[in-house]
């Protein structure tokens, strides 16, 4: 049976990504991208121009079954009350419009950890919205708390464009056993893993943890 998906985040490094993989994939006859400015272009993807400001109005005709949301900001850019504006509201803003317009499942993009007894502000907050969005009712929450993402993007990010160059080559293979989880992840595969989670018959809160 066809499915509805709904992206948020469309224009991001993972959020590109994914939104060339909803485009060809079979499973899904319709999918709408949720952003501020035009994503991509890609066939068979219907943009909606939003602020995240009024999602329940924009969600309710839409009828989605899969929920894909790839928002986020740091606090380096958005400063802390940008970082909570984007990161938790408008993340939990985005599930309950969806959920009350009838979405079965919600598949979110968070960070390695994610705690709310975390010293860093960012992580919290992470664990906030996690918190959050499991108590809405969906069948399925799908967590993914990826390490350092690396790929291109659309906005210069200077230390993490230096890790990625100059420190990661160095650094990655020592991080085995233990440490692995600590490994940068593509957002091509990041990306990958949320379909293929999605597309799995699933019942309640899954965290995934990449690489």
């Amino acid at each position: 049976m066809a499915r509805t998906a709904v992206l948020a985040g469309a224009t991001g490094l993972v959020g590109r990504f994914l939104l060339r993989r909803l485009a060809i994939a079979p499973e899904y006859d319709r999918v709408y991208a949720l952003a501020r400015h035009e994503p991509e272009y890609e066939p068979r993807v219907q943009w909606l121009r939003t602020d995240f400001a009024n999602l329940d109005a924009v969600c309710a005709p839409l009828a989605p079954d899969d929920v894909y949301c790839c928002l986020g900001t740091t606090a380096a850019k958005a400063g802390p009350a940008g970082l909570e504006d984007v990161d938790y509201r408008m993340v939990v803003d985005l599930a309950k419009a969806t959920r009350a317009a009838g979405a079965k499942q919600f598949i979110v993009v968070s960070a390695l950890g994610a705690s709310s007894l975390s010293p860093a502000h960012y992580s919290r907050v992470k664990a906030r919205m996690e918190s959050a969005v499991s108590r809405l009712g969906f069948e399925a929450v799908h967590i993914f708390r990826p390490s350092l993402l690396i790929g291109p993007r659309t906005e210069e990010r200077f230390w993490e464009d230096l890790f990625e160059k100059s420190i990661m080559p160095v650094v990655t293979p020592l991080l085995i056993g233990p440490l692995k989880s600590l490994r940068p992840v593509a957002g091509d595969t990041v990306a990958a893993a949320m379909v293929a989670a999605a597309l799995k018959p699933a019942k309640g809160r899954k965290i995934h943890h990449l690489p």
